[in-house]
Formats: structure tokens, C-alpha cells, sequence
């Protein structure tokens, strides 16, 4: 059975008229990068003029990838956001200490390329506030996410944790459909899939996934 509802993040976001579109279309989340290999990555001035615009009810996450205290509290004293991403190889202990010191909800990405990846997500479900699972990255990959891989949703076909999570990897407006009625997710995450050009999104794009997503969840 489909989901009720399924809320999207829009991750990525580098541009007014990118927050503005993703607003617009009924993003839940809007994500923004700090990460300077990414094509995606913001500045913590340039992001803070960003998220001073989403309106209240539309959470800001800021993604790093394991980040000193130090560059944490450089993000965090400049930009206003709701919630920190760890999409790097953060570890279980380690999460809680962000949590403890920033008292921020935090989501744990977490990569998948087979069954042998799952127990990962059962050990940061017992300390982050949410579990992002995402694609495992190539061996050598420069970039922990955003590679606009999927992997095989069949692996998480009937499986809950105790703590709500979003799915991640490769999606578009052509494959969310089938990959929430795969996996149960009530919550993805896009970036790549609703793109013109490396951290430059679609406006039309992401009205699309949003519409193919509003969709299967009706």
C-alpha cells in the first residue's frame, strides 16, 4: 500500500529562485550543501541569505561531511537551520556528540549497495533524530552523495526502523513512483535528479517530482 502522504527534500540549493521553486512546488525540506568538492557546496553568507527566505514550516538542513566542531559552529553561527545532515562516515558516538553539543536534530546518511550494508542503519538508528539511505558511492568516489546513483530498492522492501528515514540515490521524476511503492518510503530526497546543470536546478523539474511523488502518495 502506498503511503498517505510523502514529504520531499530538495537538497543542493544554491540559488533564490532554486529555494524559491522548491517552496513553491511543496518541498518539506530544502537542503543546503556545505561541502567544498561538491558543484553544490554554498558558502555560510551565501547560505544564510538563503534560508532567511524559506518560510517557517519548510525545515533547512545543513549538509556536511565530517566536519570538525570547529566547522560545524562556523555554519551553525552564520546559518539558521533546522536540522544537520552527517553525510560523511560520522560514527555512531560521534553523532551523538554533534547532537549533544549543537542540540540540533541530526540525520545520518547512510550508503547501501547490498544486504551486507543494512546493520549500519540499525546502529544510527539507536542515535540520530533521522536515517537518510542513500546510494553507496563508488570505490575512489570524490563525493559521498549527489552522485545521482540508485541502488536496489528491493533491499529495503518491508523493513522499519525506529526512527523515521528519507531515501535518497538517483531519483527523478520518472522513478520516485516506483521506488516509494518498493521501499514504503514517506520521505526522498532529490538533488542531481531535478537539475539542468551541476547546483543549478529546474524549476519545471522539480515540479515534476513533486506531482509524480503528490501522485503515488494519493
Amino acid at each position: 500500500m502506498a503511503p498517505s502522504a510523502v514529504r520531499v527534500k530538495i537538497c543542493g540549493l544554491t540559488r533564490p529562485a532554486d529555494v524559491e521553486a522548491a517552496v513553491a512546488a511543496g518541498a518539506a525540506y530544502v537542503g543546503f550543501v556545505f561541502f567544498p568538492p561538491s558543484p553544490r557546496s554554498v558558502f555560510p553568507e551565501a547560505a544564510r541569505a538563503l534560508a532567511v527566505e524559506v518560510p517557517a514550516g519548510v525545515a533547512k538542513v545543513a549538509l556536511t561531511v565530517d566536519a570538525d566542531d570547529a566547522e560545524l559552529g562556523a555554519v551553525l553561527d552564520r546559518v539558521p537551520v533546522d536540522m544537520l545532515q552527517l553525510h560523511g562516515g560520522e560514527s555512531p558516538a560521534r553523532v551523538t556528540e554533534i547532537r549533544a553539543r549543537f542540540g540540533l536534530p541530526v540525520m545520518k546518511a547512510v550508503g547501501l549497495r547490498e544486504a551486507a550494508d543494512l546493520p549500519a542503519l540499525d546502529a544510527y538508528a539507536a542515535v540520530a533524530d533521522q536515517l537518510l539511505v542513500d546510494a553507496k558511492p563508488p570505490a575512489g568516489a570524490e563525493l559521498p552523495g549527489g552522485n545521482g546513483l540508485a541502488f536496489d530498492w528491493r533491499l529495503l522492501a518491508g523493513r522499519r526502523w525506529t526512527r523515521p528515514w528519507m531515501l535518497a540515490g538517483g531519483l527523478s521524476a520518472e522513478n520516485v513512483a516506483e521506488a516509494v511503492r518498493l521501499t514504503g518510503a514517506r520521505q526522498v530526497d532529490v538533488s542531481s535528479g531535478v537539475e539542468r546543470a551541476p547546483g543549478e536546478k529546474d524549476p519545471v523539474r522539480i515540479r515534476a517530482f513533486l506531482d509524480a511523488v503528490a501522485e503515488v502518495a494519493a
